[in-house]
């Protein structure tokens, strides 16, 4: 198809992709790809195929503000592989909306689609406008006419897409009606991360807390690192990092301490959860919140020592600088790409596991899987039903992924991607290159 080229993109008001930094979310996700190509012998025709995304689409947004006027903002498709079936991935609002940033995301959910054997391949999108400063009139006329403008491109046989920073479920409402419009009858499986009364499924927030949680009891036992004074960290207290800390709490572990961008709460015996949880959420910080622990900052939280330590905020977090004074047991991404390409080979040679992203985190993409599954099913799962799928494609991921640490002597991440990049690259060689 036609590409529709933004008049905004040639006037560099999107940064066009610059010299890599080493330590960048995309230059960390292709450097893990090569080596695990390199691991597994990818036919060099092969490997360059998978290096490239298969489509970037960009439209210009025409959108009239509230005030009259009219401006263009910039919408941007990336999608990366189709070898395991039609593309999946999110969609964005960001006023510093980056190709690189897309490209890295495109590819991250095609290996977790790989890795937690769901058959999909990866896509991600957005718009490149601050939500912040746009009324939520303004948004929806930008959300419905980049749906309008991406009619050939989403669709549940094509492309679904979920929701990410800056997008929420009423807004994935506005483009299920926008498509379903223009279809003429009323297609719910084109997104995921709808309401619940509009086709989404239960769970869909918790999804990826839910998936750290059974990836925790499979690693803990796995490393044998179940200790009655087991101390976890928690970096970050919101939709991930918190709704994890009120599972671990609940279940009975000592989650000793959690932060925001501030600070952190600490108590190496356990804090109260959901007291500095509830705090936070009603004054906007940890600070004063109730109960024994004291206040540390984020960089002290990394490096106090810990049986298990989860990254659920920020990329790079853990990076080459710092990466020696982490002193857990083992660490679990529970964002994207938080430990660097240099940080993730420190750790392993100091014996610190780390089980990486496109793994512990990919309880969303199951979630949205899911959520596509009842769509086209016309049929809603309880929420019994949809926590024990979840859990058993968790499992089943994380057998497939040691086995392939086992067979091969690898660091759990160059597994994780070994086991992605195999299955990708078997589904494209057996489709063939259509000429």
């Amino acid at each position: 198809m036609s590409t529709i080229q933004s008049p905004a993109a040639g006037k560099g008001l999107l940064p066009s992709t610059p010299a890599l930094d080493d330590e960048s979310p995309f230059a960390t996700m292709m450097s893990l790809y090569d080596e695990a190509a390199a691991h597994l012998g990818v036919d060099p025709s092969n490997y360059a195929i998978l290096r490239k995304p298969d489509r970037e689409t960009a439209v210009a947004i025409p959108v009239q503000l509230d005030d009259g006027t009219f401006t263009v903002f910039d919408g941007y498709r990336i999608q990366h592989n189709q070898g395991l079936g039609p593309f999946i991935g999110p969609m964005r609002l960001s006023k510093s909306l980056k190709i690189d940033e897309l490209r890295a995301l495109a590819a991250w959910m095609t290996w977790k689609c790989a890795v937690l054997n769901i058959p999909m391949g990866g896509a991600a999108g957005g718009i490149r406008l601050s939500p912040k400063k746009r009324s939520r009139d303004e948004i929806e006329r930008a959300v419905r006419r980049y749906s309008a403008s991406m009619l050939d491109v989403l669709g549940p046989d094509r492309d679904i897409v979920s929701p990410d920073v800056g997008m929420d479920e009423e807004m994935m409402a506005w483009m299920m009606d926008t498509v379903s419009n223009h279809e003429r009858h009323t297609e719910s499986a084109c997104v995921t991360g709808k309401p619940i009364e509009l086709g989404g499924t239960s769970l869909s927030k918790e999804s990826v807390a839910q998936g750290l949680r059974v990836i925790l009891r499979l690693a803990l036992e796995t490393y044998r690192l179940e200790d009655p004074q087991l101390r976890i960290h928690i970096q970050g207290s919101g939709q991930v990092g918190g709704t994890l800390a009120r599972f671990l709490y609940a279940d009975g572990l000592a989650v000793a301490g959690i932060s925001d961008i501030a600070g952190a709460v600490y108590n190496e015996h356990g804090i109260d959860v959901p007291t500095v949880l509830n705090w936070r959420a009603e004054h906007g910080t940890f600070e004063g919140a109730p109960g024994e622990h004291e206040m540390i900052s984020n960089e002290e939280l990394l490096e106090r020592r810990c049986e298990v330590l989860v990254p659920c905020a920020v990329p790079n977090a853990i990076h080459s600088k710092n990466a020696k004074d982490v002193h857990a047991k083992l660490i679990l991404e529970g964002a994207h790409g938080p430990v660097s390409a240099r940080a993730d080979r420190i750790l392993h040679d100091r014996g610190i596991p780390v089980v990486p992203d496109i793994l512990a985190n990919a309880g969303g993409v199951v979630a949205d899987y899911f959520e596509w599954v009842q769509n086209r099913q016309g049929l809603a799962w309880i929420e019994p039903v949809v926590q024990k799928r979840l859990a058993r494609f968790m499992t089943e991921a994380w057998k497939a992924v040691t086995d392939v640490q086992m067979r091969y002597g690898v660091r759990m991440r160059m597994a994780a991607n070994m086991l992605a990049v195999d299955r990708v690259a078997k589904a494209d060689q057996m489709r063939g290159i259509y000429a």
